[in-house]
Parts: structure tokens; sequence; C-alpha cells
């Protein structure tokens, strides 16, 4: 794992967020700004323009340089989410091992980063709903010494389970919690983009192990 792994992973989620762009501002002018899917394909392109940067580097150091340029270039409460998430993956990089049990124990950092930043968790119709229990089940997956394919099989369906839940929500985070009971009955943009970059990067390393 190094940054050309994290390219790739990049790589993967912004093709499938482009492949997905009209889908998630539909969802997000249903129940927020409209403006969720556009700020983070800015953030995604942004990383695309540092790509020699970041596939010059070590594991940790790719993250913190995609996480310090998706601060400055996304707008919106994305920015600041999407920085913790990969700054506390690349911070508990330098402790963890290139394993299965190291990499869900650098996943769950980052999710903590997110919670603590957003002050949010689970059942709040946010990306949060589908980080957690991934997070969650890695913890599990890597605890009974799954394989990697194994865990590569299992995260995408845990994500899709936890972000088709958000539709019977309500929300009390964001734009969407002004709605009400109005806010029942939507997807969370949010989650459904976690949970479409979660699908596209495990579909990506899971080709580059073979």
């Amino acid at each position: 794992m190094n940054g050309k792994t994290v390219m790739a992973c990049i790589d993967a989620a912004y093709a499938a967020l482009k492949e997905h762009t009209d889908e998630i501002a539909s969802l997000d002018q249903q129940i927020g700004d409209g403006d969720h899917i556009f700020n983070l394909l800015r953030g995604m392109e942004a990383l695309l323009a540092v790509r020699a940067e970041i596939e010059a580097e070590a594991f940790g150091p790719a993250l913190d340089i995609a996480a310090t340029k998706v601060l400055s270039t996304v707008g919106g409460s994305s920015g600041p989410l999407f920085f913790s998430l990969l700054n506390g993956m690349a911070k508990a990089s330098v402790t963890n091992a290139m394993d299965v049990g190291g990499f869900a124990q650098i996943f769950a950092a980052g999710v903590e980063a997110v919670r603590q930043r957003g002050k949010t968790g689970v059942g709040s119709k946010t990306m949060m709903d589908v980080l957690i229990p991934v997070a969650k089940r890695f913890a599990e997956l890597a605890a009974e010494s799954a394989a990697a394919r194994v865990v590569l099989d299992t995260l995408p369906q845990i994500a899709e389970e936890n972000m088709l839940a958000t539709r019977d929500m309500l929300a009390t985070k964001g734009r969407a919690s002004f709605l009400g009971e109005r806010s029942r009955g939507h997807i969370d943009p949010g989650a459904r983009s976690s949970q479409i970059m979660i699908a596209s990067v495990c579909a990506r390393l899971a080709q580059r192990n073979g």
C-alpha cells in the first residue's frame, strides 16, 4: 500500500461519483442544498491535479496530502468532514501495520475523527449512518482474521444496507433537519455518496489484489 494505491482509490471513487452525479444531486435537492455532489467532485478533481505528488509518497503521507487538498477545495460541510476522515487515517497509519487488522484500525480512526468533527452518530441521517457500521463490521472481520477478499466483498454490502436505512430516518443534522418529518422517505445524499465511494474503492482494491 502506497501513494499509487491511494490514487487508484481516488480514481475509482471519482469515476463512480461522476456516474451517479445526477442521482445524488436529485437526492440533495430534495432534503439539502443541492451542492453536495458538486463539492465532492471539485475536491476529487483537485486530487487528480496533484496525482504525481500523491503517487510519490508512502501511504500515510499520501493520505495527508489528499486531506489538506480536500480541506482547501471542498466547500460546505463536506470539506472539513472528509479532511477529518483522511487526516485521521493518515495519523493512524503511522502506528498500524499494512494488513487487514491495521487497515481496520486506520479506517476506524478516520471515522472517529469524522464523528468528533460532526458531533453525530448512527441514526442522524448522515454519512455517519454508513461510515460507522462499515468501520464496526471491518473491525469485526479483522478480529475474525477474515481474508482481504472477504472484507472487500462484505463492506460494500454493509454500506448499501445502511445507506438504504436512511430513507426512513428523521434528519437531526444539517439542512435536512429543518424539514422535520418531511425528511423521512428520502435517502440521505451523504450516505449515498459515502456508500458509492466505499463500494468503488473495495472493487478497485479487489481488482488490484487479483
